[in-house]
């Protein structure tokens, strides 16, 4: 009898356990242009009113964790230049595909509207730099995010290191470098096979570290190296790189540090930036310009210190919403154009794209909020011997392709919360190892894995065993 108690207990606590496990709501899927049947990259997939969501990626699948008070909502799809697909959380159907149709505006249907309305490319976006003070938030705010950052050179990969992460933001009106805040909470994987080809990032950090060196003096051979002092040089180069505050508080936060001394989208900007209205589309059914950006006539540059990063022009997109001028989206391109940056991308990277960069915002209770950046760059790190100004060895591995996405999935607002959130230690290194928190992720949404990615870890992992071995 007490047997039979016990397994009656035992049973039951395992239903109660299941029901729990089962009561977190995932929708997946796939969304698809309805005519090409082509994947759609950057779709966002959201809860109506509220700031929870993710994005598709480069496959066009997603996954969206949905919180329990949240069951009963709606589920939008949407993307630039496609109408808008809701349908209830508890009817969505994750056998089937999201199809959405094109849907674009008659450009001069809109330029007709109203004659006060500025119609080149140059004004209108004059004018929503104009707008930001009044489309950006002017209250402080916390976001939750999630970081995916890879390495590879032209013939396997590298590098991957997923991310949680909560950025502090205290008002586009602040200054970035003291009123902006990032903090990597959690990691969600770490793969690094660098340390065997970064000879040029020690070679960088002892140049720039060390007093009266000199190149000829030193063998620039991995057997004289400590692997100690290699993985320092490593961290060294990864933050003037890839560091988190370069994105955030430096040039290529395009909108939020447009009010910056030196800013990209700032002062003067027409100078190193024209652009071109070429017409109008419609996301989430409100209509948006898309402009062309193209150069102008001076060089534009990122004033990096140890790094040339000058001699560049630009091109790309910036969707600009018509109605209160807010910036929705912007492609971003930095191309390499003078003398010496041409000669310089191309003995180094063979190509002259220097700098890629994608933002995306998301609109809540009227304010723009970040939603997803995308940076590539590449990086140098094996060149051989730098006493000459040609690198030697093979180009193919000289350099690392390297790629960042981070993707926001929640705002938060409240002052209570955003103030204790302060009280605790900041840091936005995300080269430091931390230990895996299974019950963390469970319930946190991230930017799905792509087939390559999917491949990439597979490789890093099974070849980080070996290495470790």
């Amino acid at each position: 009898m007490k047997y039979n108690y016990l397994k009656y207990i035992f049973g039951l606590l395992i239903s109660v356990f299941s029901f729990n496990a089962e009561a977190q709501t995932e929708l997946k899927s796939k969304v698809s242009d309805f005519l090409t049947y082509m994947p759609i990259e950057s779709a966002s997939i959201y809860i109506e009113n509220s700031t929870v969501g993710t994005i598709s990626n480069k496959d066009g699948n997603f996954l969206l964790v949905v919180p329990r008070e949240f069951e009963n909502d709606t589920v939008v799809v949407s993307s630039i230049g496609y109408k808008t697909f809701k349908t209830a959380i508890a009817d969505f159907d994750a056998s089937m595909d999201i199809f959405l149709e094109e849907d674009i505006a008659a450009l001069d249907e809109v330029l007709i509207i109203a004659e006060t309305r500025p119609k080149t490319g140059n004004d209108i976006v004059l004018r929503a730099l104009e707008e930001l003070p009044e489309n950006l938030p002017e209250q402080p705010y916390l976001q939750k995010g999630f970081l995916r950052h890879k390495e590879r050179n032209s013939k396997e990969f590298k590098w991957l290191i997923e991310s949680a992460l909560t950025m502090y933001d205290s008002s586009y009106a602040s200054g970035a470098t003291d009123n902006l805040k990032i903090n990597v909470d959690e990691n969600r994987k770490s793969y690094d096979l660098r340390d065997v080809d970064s000879l040029f990032s020690y070679y960088s950090y002892l140049k720039n570290t060390k007093r009266n060196f000199k190149m000829k003096s030193k063998k620039m051979d991995r057997d004289t190296i400590k692997t100690a002092s290699l993985i320092e040089a490593i961290k060294w180069n990864d933050r003037r790189f890839n560091g988190l505050e370069n994105i955030f508080k430096g040039r290529l936060n395009l909108v939020r540090n447009s009010n910056l001394d030196g800013a990209l989208f700032g002062k003067n900007m027409l100078n190193k930036h024209q652009f071109e209205l070429d017409t109008v589309l419609v996301d989430n059914g409100k209509k948006l310009y898309k402009i062309k950006i193209t150069k102008s006539k001076d060089f534009v540059g990122l004033n990096t210190g140890s790094i040339f990063n000058e001699g560049y022009e630009a091109n790309g997109w910036i969707y600009i919403y018509w109605d209160n001028f807010a910036i929705k989206k912007i492609e971003y391109e930095l191309v390499a154009a003078s003398d010496a940056q041409k000669s310089r991308s191309k003995i180094l990277f063979n190509s002259k794209v220097n700098h890629k960069l994608i933002i995306t915002y998301k609109e809540y209770q009227d304010k723009m909020y970040p939603n997803y950046f995308y940076y590539e760059t590449p990086k140098l790190v094996k060149v051989g011997d730098r006493s000459s100004d040609k690198p030697k060895g093979n180009k193919e591995e000289q350099y690392y392709y390297t790629v960042q996405e981070i993707l926001f999935t929640e705002i938060i607002h409240d002052s209570e919360t955003v103030n204790k959130a302060l009280q605790k230690e900041w840091s936005e290194d995300i080269f430091s190892p931390r230990p895996y928190n299974k019950e963390f992720w469970k319930n946190y949404n991230v930017l799905l894995e792509s087939e390559e990615d999917e491949q990439l870890i597979y490789d890093l992992s099974r070849r980080a065993s070996l290495y470790k071995q």
